[in-house]
């Protein structure tokens, strides 16, 4: 028997979306077509084929991973079978780390209320809203 033909590469829209980095393969597109995913340093298409041993930068939001391709999927598994085809840097890690502390820190003096405010700090509040107008 003859063993089962191996792909070497895979489209990077659907590795992304294999690898979880995207919850939908349109969602892997766009962000793809819009600049989001690098290759090596360089803008990169949808249809570009991804290889074991590639550099990809990745922006999800705030958050921006350095990965490296550690193996090819073309199908979406659970996520410990995801997180095995790539490998994220010391460094990736570290900066995701501090930029979720201060975005931690940033947030960390605001209580929000209790209970609604009654009738007196609703005029309150409106009264410094109106403030804020001028």
């Amino acid at each position: 028997m003859t063993e089962p033909l191996v792909a070497r590469t895979v489209r990077l829209d659907v590795w992304l979306w294999a690898a979880r980095f995207y919850k939908t393969r349109v969602l892997a597109k766009d962000a793809v077509a819009l600049g989001k995913v690098e290759i090596g340093g360089q803008r990169a298409k949808p249809a570009r084929a991804v290889r074991v041993g590639d550099v990809l930068q990745v922006q999800r939001g705030d958050e921006r991973f350095e990965v490296t391709v550690l193996g090819l999927s073309d199908v979406r598994g659970p996520a410990p079978v995801a997180q095995a085809l790539y490998g994220e840097s010391q460094a990736s890690q570290q900066r995701r780390a501090q930029v979720r502390a201060t975005r931690a820190a940033e947030r960390s003096g605001y209580r929000a209320p209790q209970t609604k405010p009654d009738k007196r700090a609703r005029r309150l509040i409106q009264a410094l809203g109106d403030i804020d107008a001028f």
